[in-house]
């Protein structure tokens, strides 16, 4: 009997977090402002979530689909289209913040490593970041741009979890293998949040968990 309430406990828990993430995500999302340089970074007020990926990962498309919208960020056929990192209110709780994608961009050298210099000094110094999803195209799972980004998180300490991006584009079974390689390597690290979500923006999968787990966020001190 004990054990039956503890399970009707554990329901009502989860169900509450659920809901909980689907009504954060209702509420108004609003673009605050874009910076090109640490200095012009917003004052540190509310919880903050970054979105971190390759160039061409489905970031934009995530975020649309995760705040369901179809213009919060904007989509693009060319990688590296993000140049600044964009920060959103949601519902006067949250900040989401939008960095540039890294690995790849049609833009100078000099450009590039300007980009990268402002994602490593955002990642270092924000004392309101609670947490880095660092999205990863399933397709091609954790490359060495990645790795580079996870170093830099390792090192200072900010726990990221990895979303997969574009799932509905593999098969099950090969699906399953891939999420097990990368589960394996971010045992390796210790600012990997152990619990990897599965999404696409195309089929609207894996939503519902990705607001739970960054609704949260928003709720602790």
């Amino acid at each position: 009997m004990a054990e039956e309430f503890a399970n009707a406990d554990d329901a009502a828990t989860a169900a509450a977090a659920i809901e909980r993430g689907r009504l954060l995500f209702t509420q108004e999302c609003e673009f605050v402002m874009g910076v090109r340089t640490e200095a012009d970074l917003p004052k540190a007020e509310l919880p903050e979530v970054a979105f971190a990926g390759r160039s061409n990962v489905g970031k934009s498309s995530f975020l649309n689909a995760l705040t369901n919208r179809n213009s919060l960020a904007r989509t693009s056929n060319t990688p590296g289209r993000t140049r600044e990192v964009n920060f959103f209110r949601l519902g006067g709780e949250l900040m989401l913040v939008d960095l540039p994608g890294y690995g790849y961009a049609r833009a100078g050298k000099e450009e590039i490593a300007r980009w990268n210099q402002l994602i490593e000094d955002y990642l270092k110094g924000r004392i309101n970041l609670r947490r880095v999803c660092l999205l990863i195209d399933a397709r091609r799972g954790i490359g060495a741009p990645d790795r580079k980004v996870m170093e830099v998180l390792d090192n200072a300490a900010v726990v990221y979890q990895v979303v997969l991006t574009k799932v509905d584009k593999e098969k099950a079974g090969a699906l399953a293998k891939i999420e097990q390689g990368v589960a394996t390597e971010i045992a390796r690290h210790g600012a990997a949040h152990p619990e990897i979500l599965a999404t696409s923006a195309a089929k609207q999968l894996g939503l519902e968990a990705a607001r739970t787990s960054i609704a949260a966020l928003a709720d602790k001190e």
